[in-house]
Order: structure tokens, then sequence, then C-alpha cells
């Protein structure tokens, strides 16, 4: 988790109902609210709420704080930054990696921050999709590198677990800006090293 501790502050605020709405789709689905095992729960869902929920409090381009003047003109990648995040569609988890490369021109930020953008971006319900392009345009906004590639690789639970029952099925996106998007051997060398 990132130094800095994100909470959905709206879930806070509304905890109260919240618990009550987890309470009634408890009874709906056939369950008893009031038994042992299930006495807690609301309450639990809400804090996990505030969590999992927390990038709708942040400011992604905040997030990557302080930058720093470097004439660090070559590929710089960190890979294999974990996340997790909730499918809009089905209010249902997906995880897995995210791999940025960028070609400073002048500005780098700290490497910290990369993981901080993900958390900001992914703790919402989200689409993977969109994660991507998020993060590719907050570092091209931010940090005005001569190029960006993103790739993020996902298992969803929506997925996985209901409908067409396929687990262990991984979706990749990618989003490239910049000398990313024209230099092939740029793409390749990015693609070769987060292998």
């Amino acid at each position: 988790m990132p130094a800095k501790e994100y909470k959905n502050t709206k879930v806070a605020d509304n905890r109260e109902e919240i618990e009550g709405h987890i309470r009634e789709i408890l009874r709906l689905i056939g369950e008893n609210p009031e038994r042992e095992g299930l006495l807690d729960t609301p309450a639990r869902v809400a804090r996990m709420y505030e969590e999992i929920f927390a990038g709708y409090e942040a400011d992604f381009h905040d997030v990557l704080g302080v930058t720093f003047d470097e004439q660090h003109e070559e590929l710089v990648i960190i890979k294999d930054i974990v996340y997790y995040s909730q499918c809009e569609h089905h209010m249902a988890p997906f995880f897995g990696k995210i791999h940025v490369g960028y070609i400073p021109s002048g500005k780098i930020a700290g490497l910290s921050k990369f993981a901080r953008l993900v958390e900001a971006i992914t703790r919402k319900l989200q689409v993977q999709e969109r994660i991507t392009s998020q993060i590719a345009n907050t570092l091209d906004e931010v940090l005005e590198p001569h190029g960006v590639m993103v790739v993020v690789e996902g298992e969803h639970l929506c997925m996985c677990s209901r409908g067409v029952k396929k687990p262990g099925s991984k979706t990749v996106t990618s989003a490239v800006r910049g000398s990313f998007r024209t230099d092939s051997a740029l793409r390749a060398e990015f693609l070769s090293l987060i292998k």
C-alpha cells in the first residue's frame, strides 16, 4: 500500500445507510442478517468499501507528487505492480499486474509514485481498458516524456466465477503514447523486458 493511505470519506459519511443496505441485501438473498456469522458483516463491508473505493478521493496528477529534473533519456520500466480493482459491470473483483515504461524528457518521478498512481486509479469501479488509458494519459500529462507504454494484465472474477466460468483466463490491454506509438523496436524492447 502507498505511504499515504487514501480512504473514501463518502463511505464513512454514509456508513450507517450502507450497512442498512448490506443487511437488506443479505435478507433478499435468503440469509438471516441476525445470525452470529453475519452480525458484523454490514460494518465490515462498509469498512472494506472505504478502502477498495478510495480512488474516488485521489487526484491522479497530485499522486505523482514532486518530479525531479534528470537528463536521463533512456527507457525506464517499472514492472509487476500488483493491483486490485472492482469491475463496474458486476462489482466483482479483478486483479493482476501493471507494467509501465517511459522515456523521460528531462523530468522523472520517484519510483514509488508509479505504484501510488496505480492505487489511485484502480481503487474504484473500473474497467481494465480505462485503467490502462488513465495511467498512460496521467504519466504523459505530468512527466511530458518522449513516450509512455502501459501494459495491464488482469484476471476478472466476473468471467472466472460466473457467466462463462473460465478461471485462469487473462485479459491484456496496452496503451502507447509518443515515441512508443511510432517506434516498433522500442515497443518490442519494452515487451521483451517485461516478460
